[in-house]
């Protein structure tokens, strides 16, 4: 049997809250695979999740949710092992914080541990156009091992509603994770 995983979830003021909706959703449905799941949110994250969901069910889960400056939280240190960061949405700020090693949260603080212990970050990004400093602190925390997963969905599974179509970013970056799941899989 596969080792389960300890992940982060990082939520941040970025507009596509329903990204971190589905993520939750099959963070569930995926439970036989995972020991943790840390959940920390920004104060942002809350007011664009209200606003754009229209309600508050992020904490309608069985996660363990950690105040954004709750330094004690056990992913504040690498000695906790957690395997997987993923930052979804990821504000253009909070990747800039990232780049530069601004640990000023316990967002930044978790993926600067998860950067400097080689383990895996996944920065959902979701702004578009990007400028030049957005391209070139995705460029840093590439080379610093992270992931930059644009929330750019796919079409090629026909995707129905918002949240189909959300799904399909979260299934990649499922995969990225190293999460075994069903879905869509082009010509298959």
């Amino acid at each position: 049997m596969t080792k389960k995983k300890k992940v982060i979830v990082a939520v941040t003021g970025a507009s596509g809250a329903v990204y971190a909706k589905v993520l939750f959703d099959q963070l569930t449905i995926l439970h036989e695979q995972i020991e943790q799941v840390g959940v920390v949110m920004s104060d942002n994250a809350k007011e664009v999740w209200q606003f754009e969901l229209g309600n508050q069910h992020y904490n309608d889960n069985s996660f363990t949710f950690y105040h954004k400056n709750d330094f004690n939280a056990p992913f504040a240190s690498g000695s906790a092992k957690y395997d997987t960061m993923i930052i979804v949405p990821c504000s253009m700020g909070t990747l800039g914080r990232i780049a530069h090693g601004i640990s000023n949260d316990l967002i930044t603080r978790a993926a600067d541990v998860i950067l400097k212990e080689r383990r895996k970050l996944i920065a959902v990004v979701r702004d578009t156009p990007f400028s030049l400093i957005h391209i070139n602190n995705m460029k840093i925390v590439t080379e610093a091992g992270g992931i930059i997963c644009p929330a750019n969905p796919s079409f090629y599974s026909l995707p129905k509603t918002l949240e189909e179509v959300a799904g399909t970013v979260i299934s990649r970056v499922l995969d990225l994770a190293g999460f075994e799941q069903d879905s869509y899989r082009w010509k298959e």
